[in-house]
């Protein structure tokens, strides 16, 4: 992705959370100049709380692509970040897909926080964790706002404003907008590691391959290394 789109990206969504009253921790706002000044951000960078987006090394980010910001995180196994929860608060533009993936360790609720409806669809996987990753065609059990459903394999199931469902590890899921319409998307669930913890259907990347051509306008968690360690 070139910064300038990721840049481009990021001034969107600032003006879609204003307008849907959604404010981010004052680390958001930080230029780079302001990073600088900075002391005490350690669990910032090691958590990597803060923006990010990801094409999936598909280069086709309005099709195939997912914009986040990590408000909140902890590491598994470290006395010194023992939180074990996570949050985050998601984008995807109208014709934009979240592909499919799965975790083997987290658990999430995904709630539809505003704009258009939310649509899913869901497969248990097939085998266990290890080997190579298939969608089984059996039905899917799963939790919507603390209510019991199970649904066909790969049935849509769309979420209305202040809707949620809950994906257990290994389910394999999809979602995109349902409407013509973006969509805010929330998620709270256990500690999050992009690292260790996603299984895709397909072999893709977490994270984009940048092209530099213009200058940083908000920091990414996967700048953190290279810009401010």
């Amino acid at each position: 992705m070139k910064r300038s789109e990721i840049n481009r990206e990021i001034r969107y969504a600032e003006q879609l959370f204003a307008k849907y009253r959604f404010v981010l921790p004052r680390f958001a706002n930080w230029s780079p100049a302001d990073w600088k000044a900075q002391q005490g951000v350690q669990e910032i960078l090691d958590c990597e709380l803060g923006w990010d987006i990801t094409d999936f090394g598909r280069g086709d980010y309005l099709h195939e692509g997912l914009f986040l910001f990590t408000i909140r995180n902890g590491k598994l196994g470290s006395a010194q970040y023992p939180k074990t929860y996570a949050e985050k608060i998601m984008l995807l533009h109208p014709g934009q897909t979240c592909i499919y993936h799965c975790h083997e360790c987290k658990r999430e609720d995904i709630i539809n926080r505003g704009g258009g409806k939310l649509a899913f669809r869901l497969y248990n996987r097939k085998g266990k964790p290890g080997d190579k990753p298939e969608l089984d065609d059996t039905p899917v059990h799963i939790m919507r706002d603390g209510q019991e459903l199970v649904i066909p394999a790969g049935e849509e199931l769309v979420l209305g404003t202040g809707e949620s469902i809950t994906l257990t590890p290994n389910l394999f899921h999809s979602f995109y907008p349902a409407t013509n319409e973006d969509v805010m998307i929330g998620e709270v669930s256990s500690v999050n590691d992009d690292h260790t913890d996603n299984t895709f259907l397909e072999q893709v990347g977490r994270f984009p391959e940048i092209e530099e051509d213009e200058p940083v306008y908000r920091y990414l968690v996967c700048d953190y290394a290279k810009y401010l360690r």
